[in-house]
């Protein structure tokens, strides 16, 4: 006789959707009353209220779900920070040189700074936003929203809104800055919402080497949101040697929007890299809006577990005769996954133009996986735009050549990973940094 068999089936558990934050218009504040600030951060609370939430349907963000994120987050409190996870002394060490010019830290309702005297005699300003709003209005008024707007997104909308942590960059004219500034937001707490503002603005034949990194515990428990806007402005003939780095717990939720304006014949060298988050959208925007403006952009990451990291880039070409190169390399481990949407734009009577993209991609598991979509718009007729995209794994040879000399596999994989980042590593004029990448491959591969 046969033996029947009941087959049953769980329940299916619907994913939550997200359904919007519970933000208010009263958590809008500014130091300087009815001052730049204050009037800058009202007309942005009005976008985001106006902006509809990005869905899976919107281009940019057909790749990436937010339905899991958490919409009760709240707003740190003045001094929250004394009763948070300490930020590790670790990350106030230069990375770039033996010591800092200045350092300010973002702390959760709180901000330490230092800087050295010698370079704010030279009309340097390198303070806090909010006393920014207070001692430097004029600098301030000329450089806020100018580069990023409110309405280019909503959360570039949310975070002008409501950043009450930020810093403000002003080097005048000629003026070189030969120390490096440094700047951390530190991000602890479960539940809470951190909102950081970067305003880097680079006068005339000025010069300025800058570190901002934004990290928070490993290993942490419940949500945490991170809205960050960056705008730079590098002034005719200036120079900008930008670092920028992400090692945000694997709990945090980021959004950011970033842009930086290169005026005539000046100069940004922008790297950067990323190792955490739970879930990151960036939009990274190089604007060469001045004849002879010359941009390059190097970008490491490394995912594991269930990462998901989407990065979206644009070069665009305003002007003739200007160069941008960019080069992103990432792999990938575990279940992670990440997304590189990059675009080449050369506006009409942008001639004389060179643009360059790349985007390599290693994957090191059979259930990560890479998106690598490259694109051109091209609008003018005398130009050299070139892009390519590649997304592989591990050459089995170059392991078995390296075990045939007595290498262990796991450490022939290592070598091998190494390899695959060492173009990034070459194009980083820093120790420091590259050291920093070097650490986060070898804890990446380590993990399980």
């Amino acid at each position: 006789m046969s033996t029947k068999r009941v087959i049953t089936r769980a329940k299916r558990t619907r994913r939550p959707k997200f359904k919007g934050f519970n933000f208010t218009r009263e958590m809008v504040t500014a130091s300087d009353g009815s001052g730049a600030l204050a009037d800058y951060r009202a007309k942005a609370w009005e976008t985001f209220e106006r902006i509809p939430y990005p869905t899976l349907k919107d281009e940019p963000w057909r790749r990436t779900d937010i339905r899991g994120l958490k919409d009760d987050f709240e707003l740190p409190n003045p001094g929250a920070f004394e009763d948070l996870p300490a930020i590790p002394e670790r990350l106030l060490k230069p990375l770039v040189s033996d010591q800092h010019g200045g350092q300010i830290v973002l702390l959760p309702g709180g901000m330490q700074k230092d800087l050295n005297p010698e370079i704010a005699e030279n009309g340097v300003i390198f303070t806090d936003l909010e006393i920014a709003a207070q001692h430097h209005p004029a600098e301030l008024s000329k450089a806020l929203g100018q580069v990023v707007k409110p309405d280019e997104g909503k959360f570039a909308a949310l975070v002008s809104a409501l950043s009450r942590n930020g810093v403000f960059v002003y080097v005048p004219k000629g003026v070189q800055v030969e120390q490096p500034l440094h700047s951390v937001m530190w991000a602890p707490g479960d539940g809470l919402a951190h909102f950081s503002h970067l305003l880097i603005w680079l006068e005339e034949g000025a010069s300025l080497t800058y570190v901002h990194e934004a990290a928070s515990p490993k290993n942490a428990g419940g949500q945490i949101l991170h809205g960050g806007v960056v705008e730079i402005h590098v002034g005719e003939g200036a120079n900008l040697r930008f670092v920028e780095l992400q090692s945000l717990g694997d709990n945090v939720w980021n959004f950011t929007h970033e842009r930086a304006r290169v005026e005539r014949d000046g100069e940004i060298d922008w790297i950067f890299g990323a190792i955490g988050t739970r879930l990151t959208k960036n939009f990274s925007d190089l604007d060469l809006a001045g004849q002879g403006a010359n941009g390059r952009m190097s970008g490491f990451y490394f995912s594991d577990g269930s990462q998901h990291l989407d990065h979206d880039t644009q070069q665009n070409h305003l002007a003739p005769h200007t160069t941008s190169d960019l080069l992103f390399k990432g792999a990938l481990k575990g279940d992670s996954r990440s997304v590189w949407q990059g675009m080449i734009y050369v506006a009409p009577g942008a001639q004389r133009t060179d643009g360059y993209q790349a985007n390599r991609n290693l994957v090191l598991s059979d259930r990560a996986r890479a998106d690598s979509i490259p694109g051109l718009e091209i609008m003018a007729d005398d130009v050299r735009c070139t892009h390519g995209a590649t997304v592989g794994k591990i050459d089995p040879d170059l392991v078995f050549y390296l075990r045939s000399r007595g290498i262990p596999a796991e450490q022939a994989e290592r070598l091998v990973v190494d390899g695959f980042f060492d173009p990034i590593m070459q194009r980083i004029p820093f120790d420091g940094v590259r050291e920093r990448f070097h650490q986060a491959i070898q804890e990446k591969m380590g993990a399980r």
